[in-house]
């Protein structure tokens, strides 16, 4: 199901994917003649008749996450545009995808594709993209901003302000670094991938910000004081939540606190496991 919003100049297309009972959003953004990601490939008989019908000259993804990437080689072969990522992604990219099968069932199978390498601005028919590298969710993963409208495109970096689980490789470290990065710059509504517009963007990621550092704060404080990773995980996180279950422990908690761990030099000399 894709669903269909116009927010300022923006068009923003909202893939609902269902499965197993549950809902899962995505957002693809269209805005002077760029396409913002591309959505996953569950989603391409809704998508491409929107594409089809839309204005753009070139695809940028936030990252190569098959949700962000999953019609991109129909883009490249249908539309013939030129699809942009981070220079981390480009390889990957053009390699058959790989990745779980719950994976697989939401978001369908990403056929490989050429992409380019993404400079650090992108040139939309009128718009100088600022383009701000935020590992932490994903290594390849960026921001898109325009600094006269004060527009940020953020991909995976907000998602909400409350952090309950993390993918095995995500680092809270970096993204808490990331998001302080992208907060310097003076933007007020935000695309998120997920949540997707929202007019003051720029508080709620602060509020993100400021709920990853005190979660960061007691990991640190709670491993100082003696407790192991699985002590400070059921602490922290008494209630799991049903995506670790539904992503066989790919997603989970627990991960939080080993990647806070494993950022903190302090930590080395006692046990984090």
């Amino acid at each position: 199901m894709v669903e269909v919003h116009q927010h300022e100049d923006v068009l923003c297309l909202e893939g609902i994917v269902q499965r197993a009972g549950r809902e899962w959003g995505i957002q693809v953004y269209v805005v002077d003649g760029m396409m913002v990601d591309t959505g996953p490939q569950t989603l391409a008989a809704g998508l491409t008749d929107r594409f089809s019908a839309a204005s753009f000259d070139a695809v940028v993804l936030t990252h190569s996450h098959e949700d962000h990437s999953g019609n991109a080689a129909w883009l490249a072969n249908s539309k013939n545009v030129p699809i942009y990522v981070h220079e981390k992604g480009v390889e990957l990219c053009s390699r058959p995808a790989d990745y779980p099968l719950y994976r697989q069932l939401v978001w369908g199978m990403r056929e490989p594709f050429a992409a380019r390498p993404l400079a650090e601005t992108f040139h939309s028919r009128t718009i100088d993209w600022e383009v701000i590298y935020t590992p932490g969710h994903a290594h390849d993963h960026v921001a898109l901003f325009d600094k006269q409208t004060g527009r940020l495109f953020s991909g995976d970096l907000f998602l909400g302000t409350k952090t309950k689980v993390i993918l095995r490789d995500e680092s809270i470290p970096l993204l808490i670094d990331s998001i302080r990065h992208v907060l310097t710059r003076d933007f007020r509504a935000m695309y998120c991938a997920h949540a997707g517009y929202i007019a003051k963007g720029k508080d709620l990621l602060a509020r993100k910000l400021d709920d990853l550092l005190q979660l960061q704060g007691e990991i640190l404080h709670l491993h100082g004081q003696g407790l192991t990773v699985a002590e400070i995980n059921a602490l922290l996180f008494a209630k799991p939540s049903p995506i670790i279950a539904v992503s066989e422990g790919e997603f989970d908690s627990v991960y939080i606190v080993t990647s806070v761990l494993a950022g903190h030099p302090q930590t080395e000399s006692k046990s984090i496991v």
